[in-house]
This record gives structure tokens, sequence and C-alpha cells, in this order.
């Protein structure tokens, strides 16, 4: 037992440096003021009051939100069919369409964002489609829709993997025993196949809320820096104003709501019912 604990020690340390250190500067930066020199830090909340009495800044909270919240909700209505028809195929196509949807994920995320800017530009592929159809020229790219459909398909994958998961561990004798007590297909979805699935919904909605709400480089290249988010806003301070101190307070709220996204998830998850109990 001592010897896999020692095992351990390790990534304890990685933990500690990569994640626990940089967390514990941005709370330091975050809750200080005049930071730029060490001996000059005075605690203040001036960062948050900052932010939260901004009417644009609330503004920005309440688009990445909005933002987050729609394209999650596109990917459940997309990624449920979707994952549900690959679970009824056989086992070999199975693991091919599961392979077919994981294949785009191997390529970095910004390749595939810089491939749709060349795709939803005016004179680009699609507006080239529906010119044929004498539709168009559409201006599709820097506007909300490319926002989102740009996050839609770099994150509903995660959706599609985690709700085929669950389906895919489901006891189908409990589908065969409803249609034997005479449920029909559609009562057997929404009383068995529904209930059993949601975990994997639930962790879908996790794993694409979380990054959808904190994106910065997908709005800013889709949305042509016209469509600023808060991960936009977090990058400028960094990067460009050069104020740490009020990123850092901005860093700590997202932090705070993508945990408290978090808590509220798990405590809607809904655990399979096992075989055998009531």
């Amino acid at each position: 037992m001592k010897r896999f604990r020692s095992m351990t020690y390790p990534y304890v340390v990685w933990i500690g440096i990569m994640i626990v250190i940089p967390m514990l500067l941005i709370m330091l930066y975050a809750f200080t003021v005049d930071g730029n020199d060490v001996s000059s830090f005075q605690f203040s909340f001036e960062n948050f009051r900052r932010f939260v009495t901004d009417t644009v800044f609330m503004e920005v909270l309440g688009r990445s939100l909005y933002i987050a919240v729609i394209t999650t909700v596109i990917c459940v209505l997309l990624g449920y069919p979707v994952a549900y028809l690959i679970a009824q195929l056989p086992s070999q196509s199975n693991m091919l369409m599961i392979l077919l949807i994981t294949m785009p994920t191997w390529i970095n995320m910004l390749v595939r964002t810089y491939a749709w800017m060349g795709i939803l530009q005016d004179n680009g592929v699609l507006n080239t489609i529906l010119g044929f159809f004498g539709i168009g020229p559409a201006h599709m790219l820097h506007t909300s829709f490319a926002v989102i459909l740009g996050m839609v398909y770099n994150f509903i994958p995660f959706m599609i993997l985690q709700i085929h998961t669950s389906l895919d561990k489901m006891d189908k004798n409990l589908l065969n025993a409803a249609a034997d007590l005479g449920a029909s297909k559609v009562q057997t979805f929404l009383r068995v196949t529904l209930p059993l699935s949601l975990p994997g919904v639930i962790s879908g909605i996790t794993l694409v809320f979380l990054p959808a709400v904190s994106s910065f480089f997908i709005p800013k290249l889709l949305g042509g820096g016209q469509y600023v988010l808060v991960g936009n806003i977090i990058e400028t301070q960094f990067l460009t104003a050069g104020d740490w101190n009020f990123g850092s307070a901005i860093s700590l709220i997202m932090a705070l709501i993508i945990m408290f996204s978090m808590w509220l998830t798990n405590k809607v998850d809904v655990q399979p019912a096992t075989s055998g109990k009531e």
C-alpha cells in the first residue's frame, strides 16, 4: 500500500506547481491593488467592485452565460439523437462512428476554428454553395451565429461521447422487459432509456458549458473582436492592459461561476437504478 501511495507523490507535486500555486497567485492579485511591487500589495475588494458595478462588464458576463447556455442546449438537442442512433448500431459500426466523431478533436482547436473562418466568410465555401441556389451572399462571419456555430462544432463531441457511454452501458434486458410488459417504443424511451441516460447528459452539459462560458479565441476569431465575451476581457487585462489585479479578479469570479455550475450539475445528477433493487 505504501508503495502505491509513494507513486502518487510526483502527481501531487505536479498539481501543486501547475494548479495550486497559480490559483494562489490569482487570489493574491485579485484581492490586492497596486500589485506591481510585492512590497506595495494592499488588500482590497476594489477589483471585484469595479467589475460588478460596471454595466459594460456585467453585460459581457450576461452575454457569455447566454452564449454558453445556447451552445449547451444546441449540443444536447443535436448530440442526444446522434448518440442514440450510434448506440443502436452493431459493435463494429458503433466503434467506427465514434472514431469519426472523435477524429476532428485530434486536430488543434485553433486550426479548426481558422477553418471555419474560411467557410463562413462572404466569399467562402458556404456562400458559394448558397450562390448555386440563388441565395446570398449572407454575412455570417463576425456575428453571434458564427460564434455559437464554432462553439457547437468544437464542443459537441464531448456531449455525444458522454451520452453514448451512458446508453452503451445500459442493461438491454430492461428494454426487453419493458416490451414484454406492453410498453410502446415511446414509453420505453421515456421511462427507461431517457432516465438511465441522464447521467451522461449531465456530464455532457458540464463538459460543454464550462469551456463555452470561458472561451476566448473562438469569439475572437469568429466574432472578429466585435463580439466580446468574458474570456476576451481576461485576455485583454493580462496581455494588453497589463492589469493583472483586475484580470485575476475576473478570473476568480469565473472560477466561482464554474464551480457553482459543477455543484449544480452534481446536485441534479441522476444515478441509474441498479437491477435487483427497489
